[in-house]
């Protein structure tokens, strides 16, 4: 009580533009959670991630702190797709439809951020696709095949969302490609029984096709030191480390990080051409393009650890 009667430590900061590292000061860059551009956020958004970093935000700047607090709506990936087909729109004009109302929502909140962005820019293509490079010039991408349902009436691969069938498991009549809603069980989309196409009601076929994957047992061994050394001086929840011990203890496997779908960031390597990133590596990434479409100084927040 005495602490608030007295009011904050140091004057409130006079903001700049835009807020950049200042060096010998306590500079603090926030992320909130991105949400899904697909759907009107409620109050369970809010208060789940976007009300807990405003708050925080508040905090530091009360405390002199020089703050960057910076979100955008996540806008690539197959439920973009899938809603978009809903509504008879492109997935560009469902984007600008729900980045605008997201946009609307948080200013009605007074969500404090600095920069309110979006996934679907120039800056995330060049981002992405940069760090894609480095990571096959080093040798952290391999090639291999998966087997997927293709439907020749539409003449594409069928992603999770596009396909329903027969659960494998249950014999739900109504099962995604992913999961199904009646037993809860996750599903591969290969597995399920009478599968169909739920664009042209088709039946899709079983096709491989090549995909690039992050070669994350290369990582192994340096991932486990840095670990044992975060977990010596960190914060981490008893939950956090259980979760993580579980993936090496059973071995990291490659994951894979390109889809064959039309709207993403695109792949940049011949053979490779008609596929875009898998929206589980895009859209991290996000939070460096959004920032780099608040400045092009971002670089100065996001490779910065002395400061």
């Amino acid at each position: 009580v005495d602490t608030w009667a007295r009011g904050p430590a140091a004057p409130p900061r006079q903001p700049r533009t835009p807020v950049l590292p200042v060096e010998g000061e306590r500079n603090v860059l926030i992320t909130s959670a991105l949400p899904y551009v697909n759907n009107v956020p409620h109050l369970g958004n809010i208060i789940g991630c976007v009300l807990s970093a405003d708050t925080f935000a508040r905090y530091c700047r009360l405390r002199g702190w020089n703050t960057l607090f910076v979100c955008g709506t996540d806008e690539y990936g197959t439920a973009t797709e899938t809603r978009a087909l809903e509504e008879g729109l492109s997935p560009r004009q469902l984007c600008d439809r729900y980045h605008a109302l997201h946009a609307d929502i948080y200013s009605w909140f007074h969500i404090s951020f600095d920069h309110f962005g979006r996934t679907t820019t120039p800056q995330q293509t060049r981002i992405a696709q940069d760090i894609f490079q480095r990571l096959l010039a080093r040798g952290f991408l391999v090639q291999d095949t998966l087997e997927q349902l293709r439907c020749e009436s539409c003449g594409r691969y069928l992603a999770d969302r596009f396909v329903e069938g027969t659960c494998p498991f249950c014999g739900y009549a109504e099962a995604r490609g992913d999961q199904c809603d009646k037993c809860g069980k996750l599903i591969n989309a290969v597995e399920l029984k009478n599968p169909q196409c739920k664009v042209c009601r088709g039946t899709p076929v079983v096709t491989p096709t090549q995909h690039l994957f992050l070669d994350l047992p290369k990582l192994e061994g340096r991932l486990e030191a840095w670990l044992e050394r975060s977990w010596a001086t960190g914060d981490w929840t008893a939950n956090a480390r259980h979760i993580t011990r579980t993936w090496l203890r059973d071995g990291l496997k490659p994951r894979c990080i390109t889809r064959d779908l039309t709207w993403g960031t695109p792949v940049p390597l011949d053979g490779f051409r008609d596929k875009v990133f898998y929206v589980w590596f895009d859209a991290p990434i996000g939070y460096l393009s959004i920032t780099a479409n608040y400045t092009d100084q971002w670089e100065r927040w996001w490779k910065n650890p002395q400061q």
